[in-house]
């Protein structure tokens, strides 16, 4: 089983999922499932499309915010800000959690949901440093709008 990180009371990030990991993502509350992987993006990896099918069985609603590892966009940050909109226990994950928490952090900064420090300490409560990013955070949260 994949291990769930804590970032937030309502948001939870992991590497790769699994079938399983669904199932028990919806016995633990979840309700909403972000995968933030492109289709393709490693040999082996279940297509986003199956794995939306498992959560829809599972009563998880699911959103496929597809991010290039490296390549963060405003795009994705909006999406990403619009699909936690929802206020609802989510599990974001991506290869490694990595990109999923940072586009979190990110999402936060672009709503002014959260100080640059209280996202930097959500993050390394998890085990992620996002401190590179701080001046982005910084940025984002001065021009807070979204």
């Amino acid at each position: 089983m994949t291990d769930f990180l804590t970032v937030t009371s309502q948001l939870s990030v992991a590497p790769q999922i699994t079938e399983a990991d669904i199932e028990r993502a919806a016995a633990e509350g979840v309700k909403l499932i972000i995968n933030n992987r492109p289709d393709g993006e490693e040999m082996g990896q279940p297509l986003n499309a199956d794995l939306a099918a498992v959560a829809d069985q599972h009563g998880v609603k699911w959103a496929h915010i597809p991010v290039v590892s490296g390549q963060l966009t405003m795009e994705g940050i909006e999406q990403m800000a619009l699909a936690m909109k929802e206020d609802v226990k989510t599990l974001a994950y991506c290869r490694s959690g990595t990109r999923s928490c940072t586009l979190w952090g990110l999402a936060e900064a672009f709503t002014g949901g959260m100080t640059t420090q209280d996202i930097l300490a959500h993050a390394g409560k998890a085990g992620y440093d996002l401190s590179g990013m701080a001046a982005t955070l910084e940025h984002l949260h001065a021009n807070a709008g979204g």
